[in-house]
């Protein structure tokens, strides 16, 4: 497949499609939801914004399938991981979020999910060492990132949809409000409401990779991750642990921050 684009000058110019093979078997099914929960401009965007609640159905054929070729690829040790390419379209609509496993994907340099259902990935994603191309492009419920991609050193290259991130720079939609302190005691961290904390559960801290303890932190940032900068939940330990985070990328919210309506966002590039 080509795009064709006009050039006044030249006349038209052919650019190859450089996904055309990272997308899956078409129907029968839908392989997607849509989502408009940031909206596409200024004037569509949503002055507030929740996580997505979806839990994964880890008993449905999309998710062991995909356990499946986890497996495959850290056996083989392939260097290109396309697990979307080798599921059906119902299978892709199954999956929201990856299995812990991919920890397990240390060879990988280069990760495909183009035109995901994911809502959110998980953090096990910064044990692969040696990603250097993340491309979940026209993953459109995608909106946002771990902290602990951030681990992932070897990383140079990345393609996102960024139109659909929280506080992007082209009409700065605003991100989900986070409860900046929690206790143990108050709240089970093995037993979370995705919808709220964006994750069913937190076991270790963003920052210092120990165990959560009595409290959990959470707050948002904006760091550059390959060639993209993305906004990153943080779940931290301490307020130490907080303290300790780099500063945001130049043009975004300055400082750790906890999202919400309330939070003063730099001006939008596009209106």
């Amino acid at each position: 497949m080509v795009f064709v684009v006009a050039d006044n000058e030249h006349g038209p110019q052919l650019w190859p499609n450089r996904f055309a093979d990272a997308v899956g078997s078409p129907g029968p099914g839908l392989s997607r939801d849509q989502c408009r929960c940031v909206g596409y401009s200024g004037r569509t965007r949503t002055d507030e914004v929740q996580f997505h609640r979806d839990r994964q159905d880890t008993a449905s054929e999309g998710w062991q399938h995909l356990l499946a070729l986890v497996d495959e690829a850290a056996a083989d040790g392939r260097p290109v991981f396309k697990p979307l390419v080798g599921m059906s379209a119902v299978e892709r609509r199954q999956v929201v979020t990856l299995p812990p496993t991919i920890v397990k994907l240390t060879q990988v340099r280069h990760f495909v999910l183009y035109g995901s259902n994911l809502v959110r990935i998980p953090p096990e994603i910064g044990a692969m060492a040696g990603l250097e191309v993340f491309e979940p492009y026209t993953s459109h419920r995608l909106h946002w990132y771990p902290y602990e991609l951030t681990r992932c050193t070897k990383l140079r290259d990345s393609t996102v949809s960024t139109r659909v991130l929280f506080g992007n720079f082209k009409h700065r939609p605003p991100f989900p409000a986070l409860r900046p302190i929690t206790t143990a005691a108050d709240t089970d961290f093995d037993a979370l409401d995705p919808g709220v904390w964006g994750a069913d559960a937190v076991r270790t801290c963003s920052v210092c990779d120990r165990q959560i303890g009595d409290q959990l932190h959470q707050v948002w940032i904006s760091r550059a991750v390959g060639t993209d900068v993305l906004p990153l939940l943080v779940n931290a330990c301490s307020a130490a642990c907080v303290a300790a985070l780099p500063a945001s990328a130049p043009g975004y919210v300055p400082t750790p921050h906890t999202g919400g309506p309330a939070i003063t966002q730099p001006d939008a590039h596009y209106r």
